[in-house]
């Protein structure tokens, strides 16, 4: 049996659809992880990648599913549907790596000034910083969330800003989702192809006599 021949093209697709499975679920990981620190709850892109993830594992189930039976509908939907998530995640995957530590910044001390006290005092005590920036612009703002602050660091005189070690996170969590994101977002062209290649082969199952 050639490589091009209808159960390579199968089982190539199946094993495409097992690694969609994987990078979202990478995806949706790496996003919860940055999230679950408190530290890019803000950034709407990370949303953006978590619904990536999410519909790349969706779309790999209904690939594989349509690759071992065969099935021209879904294996159309599968072509349709991964082409959209291509654009989407591509252009999340490049505002991951585009955005820059001043944009995060002010988006993280836009949504600070949103938070009530209470939820400020629990992201202090659970990342052990206090306060957001200490900039000349926002010290009056700072003072007031330092003398409120409860966190272990600060009986230690050793407190870092929230905003410092938010960034160092973000800048982190960004990089690797945009990198993920954007290598395997080259592949999804490939899954496009190669379900077009399969979709419009002949089932030897279905019909032998086509060999014949």
């Amino acid at each position: 049996m050639v490589c091009g021949g209808f159960a390579c093209s199968r089982n190539a697709l199946c094993a495409l659809n097992v690694v969609y499975v994987l990078v979202g679920l990478l995806l949706i990981g790496v996003a919860a992880w940055g999230k679950g620190f408190g530290i890019v709850s803000s950034l709407h892109i990370i949303g953006g990648v978590i619904a990536v993830g999410f519909f790349l594992l969706l779309i790999a189930i209904v690939g594989f599913i349509g690759a071992i039976n065969h099935h021209q509908v879904m294996l159309f939907f599968y072509i349709v549907i991964l082409g959209l998530v291509f654009a989407f995640q591509f252009g999340v995957s490049c505002s991951c790596l585009a955005l820059k530590a001043s944009k995060q910044e002010s988006l993280l001390s836009g949504a600070w000034k949103y938070l009530d006290p209470s939820t400020k005092n629990s992201l202090e005590n659970s990342i052990n910083c206090c306060g957001l920036f200490n900039h000349t612009d926002s010290v009056k703002e700072f003072r007031k969330d330092f003398a409120a602050c409860t966190a272990v660091c600060k009986t230690k005189n050793v407190c870092p800003t929230c905003g410092k070690v938010m960034m160092e996170h973000a800048g982190e969590a960004l990089k690797i989702l945009g990198g993920v994101g954007l290598f395997f977002s080259f592949t999804e062209v490939l899954g496009v192809w190669l379900a077009m290649r399969y979709r419009n082969q002949k089932d030897p199952r279905a019909n032998p006599s086509a060999f014949l």
